[in-house]
């Protein structure tokens, strides 16, 4: 049996190029692909992946929200982060939210067969640029401290992300199929509780908590 692969990454030259290598490869099939977060949900629930590569800048929904909103929904299926960005922190987050693995995207085609075939049979995959001894050492300094996105609701995360992507109040309510005052009120009381006083700081925001790609170059 061939490892069913689901492929989530915004951009399309990437996303081709990815799946030109799976493709050669002997022992895995990719039975879809997708440049959309939300989009890679509901393929999953239809064609039950055994694992997904995905990109964590992924607009609509990012790609560590939809791997929470997986692991909850269908642990079964695996996921790994695929993305340009080797910081501890979205490493941290990405584990914490059930990732299996962890590549940056500069990594090897050999490296992409391993950890694909790695997760398969239930280990965990971290790109060779990563350090595991520098993710126990943070995680040990972070203690019980909580991150900063676990200071919001699923919902509320979301809301930041659509906000801080550049989606206005009419784009969001109808994105997620609510009222423009529910989309109002979900953004007043984050405000409040995280209190930020402009969309800059909730951009901002978004950046530090892991839901947009951080400010800087990547691969650092």
């Amino acid at each position: 049996m061939k490892t069913r692969v689901l492929l989530a990454d915004d951009h399309d030259l990437v996303r081709a190029g990815i799946r030109s290598l799976l493709e050669k490869m002997t022992e895995i099939e990719v039975v879809a692909e997708t440049g959309n977060g939300r989009e890679a949900i509901e393929l999953t629930k239809t064609l039950l992946p055994d694992v997904i590569l995905m990109d964590i800048a992924i607009p609509g929904l990012n790609g560590l929200e939809a791997l929470e909103r997986l692991t909850k929904e269908l642990p079964a299926v695996k996921v790994i982060i695929l993305s340009m960005y080797a910081n501890e922190e979205y490493v941290l987050q990405a584990l914490r939210a059930g990732a299996r693995g962890y590549l940056v995207k500069d990594v090897a085609v050999s490296e992409l067969e391993l950890a694909v075939m790695a997760v398969t049979r239930g280990e965990t995959h971290l790109s060779s640029r990563i350090s595991r001894r520098v993710i126990s050492s943070y995680l040990e300094r972070l203690g019980n401290e909580s991150s900063l996105r676990e200071e919001l609701t699923p919902r509320q995360r979301e809301i930041i992300q659509l906000i801080a992507e550049g989606n206005s109040t009419k784009d969001i309510a109808f994105l997620l199929k609510v009222s423009v005052k529910t989309v109002e009120a979900h953004r007043a009381q984050v405000m409040a509780r995280l209190g930020i006083h402009d969309v800059v700081g909730l951009v901002r925001y978004a950046m530090r908590a892991g839901l947009v790609p951080p400010e800087g170059p990547p691969l650092t």
